[in-house]
C-alpha cells in the first residue's frame, strides 16, 4: 500500500484537452500508475486526459522539469496542449513571472513564450522522420498502410517527441476511426504504440482533425498530434505554412520555423483549484 497525503492541484485545460496539474517541486508524492488511472476516471475521479507533474530540472538550462502522465497511469514523453497548460500554471501560481521559459521534459528541452494576445506558444522541437528514431518497424520502401474491414489506409509515421500515425482522409465522417486508432495501436510496427491523427484537409491553410491518442483515446485536441498533422501537410504540400489545426476543443496554430523546427500555438485555461484527499486515492497497489 502506498500511503499519500493529500495532494493540491489545479484543472486546466488547452483547447478541450484536460490536465490535472501537481506542484511536486518541493514533495515527492509518488503516484502509482494505478492511482492516476483512477483519478482519470470522469466517474469516479477527477477526470481528466493527462496528469501533469512538474519537478526541479535535473538539466542546465531549465528553469523547470514536467512529466506527462496518460489516462491508464501509462508515461509519456511529450504533449504541446499539456506544455501551454503548465506554463499557465507556473505563472497563475507566481512560480515564474518570465514570458518565455525553456523546461525539461522527458524527450528534451522545449521553450515555451507567452504571447501578448494570452496565447502560448511551444517550441516542439524537429519532426523526427527516421523510422528507429520514431520508433516503427518496417521492411517496405513503400508508403505504409493499415487495412481495416477491407479498406487499406496510407499513413506517415512521424515523432514529435512521441510517435504518431498521419492518416488523410476526404471526410473525417463516415469512417470508425477509433477502429483504425486501435489496429495502429495494436500494430507490432509500433512497438511503443502510436498516437493516429485523422486529417481532412479544409482549404490552403486550414486542416480539420482528429486524433486516438495512446493511453486516452479520442481526445478533444491534442497538441503534438496537430504538430505531425500541420508537418506532415505541409511537407506533402497538402497545406501550406502555417496551418491552422481546426479540433473539436478550437482552432492550434502550427508554424514549421525556417530552422526546421515547429512551433504551436494555442490557448491555456484554468478551470479550478482543488486538495486529492488521501483515502479517495490510497486504495490501490501497485
Amino acid at each position: 500500500m502506498v500511503k499519500i497525503r493529500n495532494i493540491p492541484f489545479s484543472k486546466m485545460h488547452g483547447s478541450g484537452n484536460d490536465f490535472v496539474v501537481i506542484n511536486q517541486i518541493d514533495n515527492n508524492y509518488r503516484l502509482t500508475s494505478s492511482q492516476i488511472k483512477k483519478l482519470a476516471d470522469r466517474n469516479f475521479g477527477i477526470g481528466f486526459d493527462q496528469l501533469l507533474i512538474i519537478e526541479k530540472p535535473t538539466q542546465a538550462p531549465a528553469e523547470f522539469k514536467y512529466r506527462i502522465f496518460n489516462a491508464d497511469g501509462s508515461e509519456v514523453s511529450q504533449c504541446g496542449n499539456g506544455a501551454r497548460c503548465f506554463f499557465h500554471y507556473l505563472r497563475m501560481k507566481k512560480l515564474s513571472s518570465s514570458n518565455e521559459i525553456t523546461v525539461e521534459t522527458q524527450s528534451g528541452m522545449i521553450v515555451l513564450s507567452y504571447k501578448k494576445d494570452g496565447l502560448i506558444s511551444v517550441d516542439m522541437g524537429v519532426p523526427v522522420y527516421d523510422y528507429k528514431q520514431i520508433p516503427f518497424i518496417s521492411t517496405n520502401t513503400t508508403l505504409p498502410t493499415v487495412t481495416v474491414d477491407d479498406k487499406s489506409y496510407e499513413f506517415y509515421p512521424i515523432s514529435m517527441g512521441n510517435p504518431h500515425a498521419v492518416i488523410k482522409l476526404a471526410s473525417l465522417q463516415g469512417v470508425d476511426l477509433v477502429k483504425i486508432g486501435k489496429v495502429l495501436q495494436k500494430s507490432a510496427a509500433f512497438p511503443d504504440s502510436v498516437n493516429v491523427g485523422f486529417v481532412q484537409v479544409i482549404d490552403k491553410h486550414t486542416l480539420s482533425l482528429k486524433v486516438y491518442e495512446r493511453g486516452s483515446g479520442m481526445t478533444l485536441a491534442c497538441g503534438s498530434g496537430a504538430c505531425a498533422a500541420g508537418v506532415v501537410a505541409i511537407q506533402k504540400r497538402w497545406a501550406q505554412n502555417p496551418v491552422s489545426v481546426l479540433v473539436d476543443g478550437g482552432v492550434l496554430t502550427i508554424n514549421l520555423t525556417p530552422q526546421g523546427s515547429v512551433e504551436l500555438l494555442g490557448p491555456a485555461e484554468w478551470i479550478f483549484d482543488g486538495e486529492l484527499n488521501a483515502s479517495q486515492i490510497s486504495s490501490h497497489e501497485e
